[in-house]
C-alpha cells in the first residue's frame, strides 16, 4: 500500500480507538462540537426536529452547511488557478427519539447540498463543476460517540462555458453512495473514522471504496470570555480521505480558524458561522474532475445547518 495511504490509515486508528473508548453519560451541551439541539428538544420524541446527533465535519470539502471561499492553486488540468468555491446546504430533520440522557438517540433526517466553482480568472466568473447531493442520514449518539450511517446520491455537471471555452466531451457523472462514519470526542479533541461504498455509478469505474477519516480540535473556552469575543472560539480540523479507484490515492483537507455562535446553554440556539483559512492536496473533491490532482490554499466563510 502507498506510504501516504499508511499515514491515512493510522488517523482511522486513531478515530477507532477513541472511539471505542467507554461512554461517558452526556448531560445537554457536554459536547465541544455543536449539535445544535435546542434545550426544549432533548427528551421524548420529536418529530421535524433542529439540530443533529452527530456534529458537522470541520474540514470536509463537502460537509454539512454553506459556505464561501477564494482558493488558489494549481492542478493537472485547465481546472483555473483562482477559484470561487460555493456550498449550499440544508437540512431536514424527520424525527429524533432522544435518551436514555440528555443529548443522546436515534435522528432521521433528509439532506440536499450544491456544491458548485467559480473561474474567477474569467470575465463572467465560469462555472465549471456542480456537485448536486442529497442524501438519508441516519445519526446516532451514546455519550460522546456519535455515528453517521447514510445513503446518497450524487450526480455532477460541468458548466457551459467551460466546455466550449475547453472543448472537453462532456460526461454523465452519478453514483450512489453507503457511508459508515464514528466520531469519537475526548475533551477539545475529537476523531472520526469510516469509509463509504460508491455502487450505481456511471460511469461504471466510479464504483469504488473509499477510506475515510480525521480528526479536530476545538477550544473548550471562548476565545476572550467577557469580551466582544465571548461567543467565539478557535477551531481547526484535518479531514482524509483515501479511493481505491485512485489507487489509495489520499487527499487531505485542512482547515483552521475562529468559530462564532451562541453556546449550548442558550435555548434560542443562533447558527454557528466560521472563518477559516483552508488548504488542500490530492484527488480531487470535485465530481468532474475526480481523477485530477490539485492543491490549494485559500479562506472561506462556512455556515452550519
Amino acid at each position: 500500500m502507498h506510504r501516504s495511504s499508511r499515514t491515512a490509515l493510522a488517523v482511522l486508528t486513531l478515530a477507532a480507538f477513541i472511539a471505542a473508548r467507554p461512554a461517558r453519560s452526556a448531560h445537554f451541551g457536554g459536547s465541544l462540537c455543536d449539535t445544535g439541539i435546542p434545550a426544549d428538544e432533548t427528551l421524548g420524541l420529536v418529530w421535524f426536529p433542529r439540530g443533529d446527533l452527530f456534529c458537522p465535519l470541520i474540514s470536509d470539502p463537502k460537509g454539512d452547511g454553506s459556505f464561501l471561499s477564494y482558493v488558489r492553486g494549481t492542478s493537472t488540468s485547465a481546472f483555473g488557478t483562482d477559484i470561487g468555491s460555493v456550498g449550499i446546504g440544508d437540512r431536514l430533520g424527520i424525527f429524533r427519539s432522544n435518551g436514555p440522557n440528555l443529548g443522546e438517540g436515534v435522528q432521521l433526517s433528509l439532506t440536499g447540498s450544491v456544491y458548485a466553482q467559480f473561474d474567477l480568472n474569467k470575465p463572467s466568473f465560469d462555472l465549471i463543476n456542480a456537485d448536486y447531493q442529497v442524501g438519508l442520514p441516519l445519526t446516532i449518539r451514546r455519550g460522546q460517540v456519535s455515528t453517521r450511517i447514510r445513503l446518497y446520491h450524487q450526480s455532477s455537471h460541468l458548466g457551459d462555458e467551460y466546455i466550449l471555452n475547453n472543448l472537453v466531451v462532456r460526461e454523465n457523472l452519478a453514483f450512489q453512495a453507503f457511508e459508515v462514519l464514528v466520531s469519537g470526542e475526548q475533551g477539545p479533541l475529537r476523531a472520526y473514522g469510516g469509509g463509504e461504498y460508491l455502487f450505481g455509478a456511471n460511469p461504471r469505474e466510479v464504483e469504488t471504496r473509499v477510506l475515510h477519516g480525521g480528526v479536530e480540535l476545538r477550544q473548550p473556552g471562548s476565545l476572550l470570555p467577557g469580551g466582544a469575543l465571548r461567543n467565539a472560539r478557535l477551531i481547526a480540523g484535518l479531514d482524509v480521505k483515501s479511493v481505491e479507484e485512485l489507487d489509495w490515492s489520499v487527499a487531505w483537507s485542512g482547515r483552521a480558524g475562529i468559530e462564532f455562535g451562541h453556546g449550548a446553554e442558550n435555548e434560542h440556539r443562533s447558527k454557528r458561522w466560521s472563518v477559516t483559512g483552508e488548504y488542500y492536496d490530492g484527488p480531487s473533491p470535485y465530481g468532474q474532475f475526480f481523477r485530477e490532482y490539485v492543491r490549494y490554499y485559500g479562506v472561506g466563510i462556512h455556515i452550519g445547518i
